[in-house]
């Protein structure tokens, strides 16, 4: 039994796909596969029923599950242990950022570096620390920082900061530690003969409905911002595109296939920004981290930079 075995097995099990699975393990698919096949022969029962289109846990399987996600807890455990020998002197760092996130805010909300410029003087101060960089959907992130998969994750909120106790937004983020980096409201970037891009002042969200938009997958904190301001104005959203990363999305926008719905930013060729309202569409990034056990030196120094490069709203 070897514990990349069990890291599948629990990735699957998460996941109900094999093939998601391997995406986010960066693994071929029949890989994923023939690695549980040997954990089932191993212990002699199947974990995982996969006669059905969502893969389901057999009732051995219900009963394995504690037993892997405590192994790889354990086997994460002692690897922050043997760190701490080390101090900062050498390490591994696995951050994992929302699909486009450079947090570089747009010149009204202020200036501060990109995230790639913040990890590059980082890494001049502690030469020996290694980062392991994903971009995946905040969803996928939550997950994985739970599972022991990441140390740290830039996200992009899931819900509006109310800070109620019964908010599903911060109920998704229990276990975790957050520090709030940017907060900038949405603009949509029609395309200069759009129905849209004509009027002054802004535009109300309820305009958006009937139009085909642009925007990030289900999952990201723009994507459920954008849904999230369309429902409180009573419409429906059409996302006829859906790209990862902004730069993308705007693009898309000026080709003609929709209505690009991002953070507030200079207007681009071809694309006229009109501002949201009825309500104002916002996006919330922070950084999170698990707060249930004390990360590894070299993760708490790079969340202690990163607060540091990143004071907040």
């Amino acid at each position: 039994m070897e514990l990349r075995q069990l890291q599948y097995f629990v990735t699957v099990a998460r996941h109900g796909s094999f093939t998601r699975a391997a995406e986010l393990l960066h693994l071929s698919q029949p890989g994923v596969s023939a690695q549980i096949r040997q954990l089932e022969r191993e212990l002699g029962h199947r974990l995982l029923d996969r006669s059905g289109r969502t893969v389901r846990l057999t009732r051995v399987g219900e009963a394995v599950l504690p037993h892997a996600r405590a192994a790889l807890a354990a086997a994460a455990a002692a690897r922050r242990t043997a760190q701490e020998f080390d101090g900062l002197r050498r390490g591994r760092v696995r951050l994992g950022m929302v699909a486009g996130a450079a947090l570089t805010p747009p010149p009204a909300v202020g200036t501060f570096p990109g995230l790639a410029t913040t990890l590059a003087a980082f890494r001049q101060e502690h030469p020996g620390i290694d980062f392991a960089l994903a971009e995946d959907t905040t969803a996928g992130m939550l997950g994985a920082l739970r599972e022991g998969r990441l140390d740290l994750a830039v996200i992009g909120l899931p819900a509006a900061a109310s800070g109620r106790v019964d908010d599903d937004g911060w109920t998704a983020l229990a276990g975790l530690a957050l520090h709030p980096v940017l907060e900038v409201p949405l603009v949509a970037l029609c395309p200069a003969d759009h129905p849209l891009a004509a009027g002054d002042g802004p535009l109300p969200v309820a305009a958006l409905a009937g139009h085909a938009l642009v925007s990030t997958p289900r999952g990201t904190g723009l994507r459920t911002a954008l849904e999230r301001a369309l429902t409180e104005a009573g419409a429906d959203p059409t996302v006829a595109v859906e790209a990862a990363a902004p730069p993308q999305l705007a693009e898309l926008a000026a080709h003609g296939l929709g209505v690009a719905v991002l953070p507030d930013q200079e207007p681009a060729p071809g694309l006229v920004v009109r501002p949201l309202a009825d309500p104002v569409p916002r996006v919330r990034i922070a950084l999170v981290w698990p707060s249930g056990r004390r990360p590894a030196p070299p993760t708490a120094a790079l969340v202690a930079h990163l607060r540091a490069a990143y004071p907040g709203p």
